[in-house]
């Protein structure tokens, strides 16, 4: 619609022109409407800024998806490595590479990062924190260790090859992130006391 105006207003202007400049007048305008035909397409539209805004969020999102798999990955091939006979560090790092190369074993889900925020929360890393005051405790059964497990859930979720033992840290983890497969899918869905 535009092109078809733009060519309309110089024929306009040649009619009016034609009595004040005679022949000259027309080779204008029939060149200047032979050189406007001749100009380049248009660019193509850009995409709308809200489109673009979408694929650029997109791109970002698969981005991170595709860091967070590789981390996982990463993680996960170091507690194989280590699970090959290797000791760990008994530390909080080393207990939660111990217990996820178990996990791994028992198809028990439950990242590294999951299973620290869960910890930190829990216990702040301590293996023998003991809580004597909730409603458990109260009962006369405390929840104990680095997630916090009460006795009966410990026996029910406790998995064959660790240690028989609430505050064993290893055990702890391992049978909380049990029940926190069985209960919410992962310990990756505790997001608060469980």
């Amino acid at each position: 619609m535009r092109t078809a105006l733009r060519s309309l207003k110089p024929a306009r202007l040649a009619t009016t022109g034609l009595t004040a400049l005679g022949a000259a007048g027309i080779a204008t305008t029939a060149l200047a409407g032979t050189a406007h035909a001749a100009q380049a397409p248009a660019k193509p539209a850009t995409k709308p800024a809200a489109v673009a805004h979408a694929h650029d969020a997109k791109a970002k999102a698969d981005t991170k998806a595709d860091a967070k798999a590789k981390a996982k990955a990463k993680d996960e091939k170091k507690d194989e490595k280590k699970a090959g006979g290797k000791e760990y560090a008994d530390n909080l790092d080393g207990w939660i590479r111990e217990a996820r190369a178990i996990m791994n074993k028992h198809d028990i889900p439950g990242s590294y990062e999951g299973i620290k925020r869960n910890i930190i929360r829990e216990s702040a890393g301590d293996p023998n924190a003991v809580n004597d005051w909730d409603i458990n405790a109260k009962k006369g059964t405390p929840s104990k260790g680095l997630l916090q497990v009460i006795q009966p859930t410990f026996d029910r979720y406790h998995v064959e090859g660790t240690p028989d033992q609430l505050t064993d840290p290893v055990a702890n983890i391992v049978a909380a992130c049990n029940y926190a497969a069985d209960r919410y899918g992962s310990m990756d869905n505790v997001d608060s006391a469980y």
